[in-house]
C-alpha cells in the first residue's frame, strides 16, 4: 500500500467490515506495514470522530507476552477506545453486568487492568510521573473480536482492524491517591493473581506481571509508544487506557456468564475484587 488511493481503499474497508460485521475483504496485493498500520487506524479514528463518536481513551494489546507464539506477534500494540463499548458498573451492581454481543465477530473476552489518567503525564515521563498522573484503577473485561476469520492476522492487520477491541466492562474504580507510593502499586499490580471462569467452570489463571512485567509497566510501554506514533492524538485528563489481558483470551457466545476472582495487596491493589458478565 504506497499511494493515497490505495490508503484511502483499506480505510474504507476497514470500516465497512466493522459496521456490517463482515469478514474484512483484505485483497493479498495489499501489503502492511505496522507504520502504515497505524496511519490506517488514525484514518479511521478521524472519520469515526466526523460521524459523531467520541473516544473515551486506549486499548493495549498484545503486552502478555505468554501467548505471542499463540498469535505469532513479538511486541504490543494499541487502539481507541470508544464511549459508545464503554459498560462502566454501577454502584448498585458493581461486580457485575450484562453485555450484548451483536455486532462483534469471533468475540473472546479478556480480564485486565484499567487505568484512568487524572493529568497526561508529562513527555518522556517516569513511572514516578506516570503513577502521580493516575486517577483511578479498576478490574476489566475487555470484549475483543477480528473482522480475520479464525483468528489468523499478522500484528500490522491487528493495529488496522480497530486494535481487535469490541467492548470494554470496567469494575468498580479504585483511587489512586495523589502520593501513592510508586513502587507499592507496581508490586500490588504486578503480583496480583487472577482466575477466569466461564459457566462456574476455571478457564484461565494468570498473573499481573504478564503483562510487560506489570500493568503499571505496560502503561508507561503505551504512553511511549503513542508518542512516538506520527499523527497520533494528545493523551488527556480522563481518558481511559486498559492495558492488555492477564490470561489468553477466551471465546465467548451469547447466554454465557463469565467471572473472575481476584487476589491482590495494598490499599489500592487490595482493594480489586472480581467481576461477572452475562452475554446476551
Amino acid at each position: 500500500m504506497t499511494d493515497s488511493k490505495s490508503f484511502s481503499d483499506l480505510a474504507d474497508r476497514l470500516e465497512q467490515a466493522r459496521l456490517k460485521a463482515l469478514p474484512l475483504d483484505w485483497p493479498a496485493t495489499m501489503p502492511v506495514d505496522l507504520p502504515q498500520a497505524y496511519a490506517a487506524a488514525l484514518a479511521v479514528r478521524a472519520a469515526r470522530i466526523r460521524a459523531g463518536d467520541v473516544p473515551a481513551g486506549y486499548k493495549v494489546g498484545f503486552t502478555n507476552r505468554n501467548i505471542w507464539p499463540h498469535y505469532q506477534v513479538d511486541s504490543p500494540i494499541w487502539g481507541t477506545v470508544w464511549q459508545g463499548s464503554v459498560t462502566q458498573a454501577t454502584s448498585d451492581a458493581p461486580d457485575a453486568a450484562v453485555l450484548s454481543l451483536d455486532g462483534l465477530c469471533e468475540p473472546r473476552i479478556e480480564p485486565e487492568i484499567v487505568f484512568c489518567l487524572r493529568d497526561a503525564p508529562p513527555p518522556d515521563c517516569s513511572a514516578d510521573e506516570l503513577v502521580a498522573s493516575l486517577d483511578w484503577v479498576a478490574h476489566g473485561f475487555e470484549i475483543v473480536h477480528t473482522h480475520f476469520s479464525h483468528w489468523k492476522f499478522t500484528a500490522a492487520q491487528a493495529v488496522a482492524d480497530a486494535g481487535l477491541h469490541g467492548l470494554l466492562l470496567v469494575g468498580a474504580r479504585i483511587p489512586v491517591p495523589a502520593g501513592t507510593p510508586t513502587v507499592d502499586l507496581v508490586q500490588a499490580l504486578a503480583g496480583l493473581t487472577i482466575r477466569l471462569y466461564g459457566d462456574g467452570a476455571l478457564k484461565d489463571e494468570g498473573r499481573g506481571a504478564n503483562v510487560l512485567d506489570g500493568p503499571v509497566q505496560a502503561l508507561l510501554h503505551f504512553v511511549r509508544e503513542l508518542r512516538a506514533t506520527p499523527g497520533a492524538p494528545a493523551l488527556k485528563a480522563g481518558d481511559l487506557v486498559t492495558t492488555g489481558t492477564l490470561t489468553d483470551a477466551h471465546p465467548v457466545a451469547p447466554g454465557q456468564t463469565w467471572q473472575t476472582q481476584i487476589e491482590s495487596s495494598g490499599p489500592v491493589g487490595g482493594a480489586l475484587a472480581g467481576l461477572t458478565v452475562r452475554f446476551e
